[in-house]
């Protein structure tokens, strides 16, 4: 657990009576979340109950029926996608298989935000490249295809890619998801450097099915149930709370 949590800090965030429904099937029924500048929050939740929704809507791939998501003083829920562009650049995505891609090297995955969205010289490109995997302890990768990594060393370059713009905000979809105990370490203490690293977004929401995972890096947890947020709290009150609800969950339990 990073410690990060300071309910003083400003909001970075907010989430407010966020509804979507696919088709007849309402997914989500009033989503309210406030993150703060410097947490982890994790976001924990059923399968199916659209926690990555949750994501994908705060980078608008997913347009949600009502709400409002506020980022920058802006509503993103209302914006065009040349806006959106400009948003992606302030928040990264951690996909949950890596998505890298298979063409290009190491080196061509971690230049391409760069040259897509800086005018950054090749030294410095290099520079930055250097840098991030450093970060990841994937030095002398740089040549490398990502078939040639394992599903582990994918998701730390997914990883690094993500924030090599310096982002306000990362979004973790499930990255721990399919990875070994040593993998899920590894990735885990890639986390917490970013958390820590100087130059990129420290604040980030990590949505998984790892409890364990998730109290090893995360400030705050909340839990989606039945549409809206059942509980928010920091991991030690989600921990020692006495909510049936939660007990169950923390207990992988159905709940009645």
């Amino acid at each position: 657990m990073s410690g990060n949590f300071n309910p003083n800090a400003p909001v970075i965030l907010s989430i407010k009576e966020v509804h979507k429904s696919f088709g007849a099937k309402p997914v989500h029924k009033g989503v309210n979340i406030e993150l703060h500048q410097g947490e982890i929050l994790a976001l924990f939740g059923g399968s199916g109950t659209g926690k990555s929704v949750i994501l994908r809507s705060i980078i608008g791939l997913e347009k949600p029926d009502s709400g409002e998501i506020i980022f920058d003083g802006r509503d993103i829920t209302k914006m065009n996608e040349d806006q959106l562009v400009e948003i992606r650049k302030k928040i990264g995505y951690v996909f949950q298989n890596g998505a890298l891609f298979d063409s290009m090297t190491v080196e061509m995955n971690l230049a391409y935000p760069l040259l897509a969205h800086t005018k950054l010289t090749e030294e410095q490109i290099a520079q930055k490249i250097k840098e991030m995997l450093d970060l990841i302890g994937l030095q002398g990768t740089e040549k490398l295809l990502p078939a040639s990594l394992s599903g582990g060393m994918q998701k730390r370059v997914g990883a690094a890619r993500a924030i090599i713009l310096g982002p306000q905000i990362i979004l973790y979809d499930e990255p721990t998801a399919g990875l070994d105990p040593f993998n899920t370490h590894r990735l885990l203490d890639v986390m917490k450097k970013i958390q820590a690293h100087k130059g990129s977004g420290n604040t980030a929401i990590f949505v998984t099915h790892d409890l364990p995972a998730a109290f090893e890096v995360a400030d705050r947890a909340c839990i989606l149930y039945n549409g809206r947020i059942h509980v928010i709290d920091t991991i030690e009150n989600i921990r020692s709370s006495k909510d049936k609800f939660v007990q169950a969950f923390l207990s992988g339990e159905e709940f009645k």
